[in-house]
């Protein structure tokens, strides 16, 4: 699990293909501190483990289904990368739970100045945007940031001055590609309630058992 707290921004050193799978090399320095071979590392917000490493990088094998699903395929030599270690028991929970599997790819549309903030807009399929509110979670390559708005096929995000400089987000430019990773307890409800969609009925799970748990019960508890 992670925080979407990045820790230290480290480059890509080589990315070899293997087939549909790829093998990512990774500079860094902090979270080499404490690493062991196991270990899970958010990588641009993707769980990744770490299969070798040395005193100045860390080696971990993508599969075929990260690769297909994420923007590490579009990484280039030097490129920045958004980097977390997982989370201890005893670690701050500055930003929100996240587990390092991606839902979807979003695309920067638009990016402007408000004050000292820079204001992010991506394109988004209407199947991510289910799961997005106003001042809800969401992260960006691994940065747990907060939604500002949100429609059926967009929503849009502020950086302030220190999350800009302090992980790739700064960078981006119009038609770059990010890993979104949605509030993982807006899908658990989803689930709860029954999608009316897959079901046709309110209250049905996707097994097709009814849940005890519907939008009534939800707002008797004040939700």
């Amino acid at each position: 699990m992670f925080t979407g707290i990045v820790e230290e921004v480290g480059k890509m050193k080589s990315l070899k293909k293997q087939g549909e799978m790829m093998k990512l090399k990774v500079s860094a320095s902090k979270i080499l501190e404490d690493i062991q071979l196991g270990d899970s590392i958010a990588t641009n917000g993707v769980c990744l483990t770490v299969t070798d490493f040395d005193k100045n990088s860390f080696t971990a094998d993508v599969m075929p289904e990260t690769v297909r699903k994420t923007n590490l395929r579009n990484l280039k030599p030097d490129s920045g990368i958004n980097l977390e270690r997982a989370m201890t028991p005893s670690k701050r929970l500055g930003g929100h739970i996240m587990t390092g599997h991606i839902d979807g790819i979003g695309t920067m549309v638009d990016k402007k100045k408000d004050e000292k903030a820079l204001v992010y807009t991506f394109k988004i399929s209407e199947l991510l945007s289910r799961y997005m509110v106003q001042k809800g979670s969401i992260a960006i390559d691994g940065v747990s940031l907060t939604i500002i708005d949100a429609e059926n096929d967009w929503f849009s995000i502020g950086l302030i001055p220190h999350t800009a400089g302090e992980t790739i987000l700064g960078e981006l430019k119009e038609g770059d590609e990010v890993n979104l990773e949605v509030d993982i307890i807006a899908k658990y409800v989803e689930k709860l309630l029954g999608r009316e969609d897959n079901e046709g009925a309110e209250g049905y799970t996707n097994e097709g058992q009814k849940s005890k748990l519907t939008l009534e019960n939800l707002r008797e508890l004040g939700y």
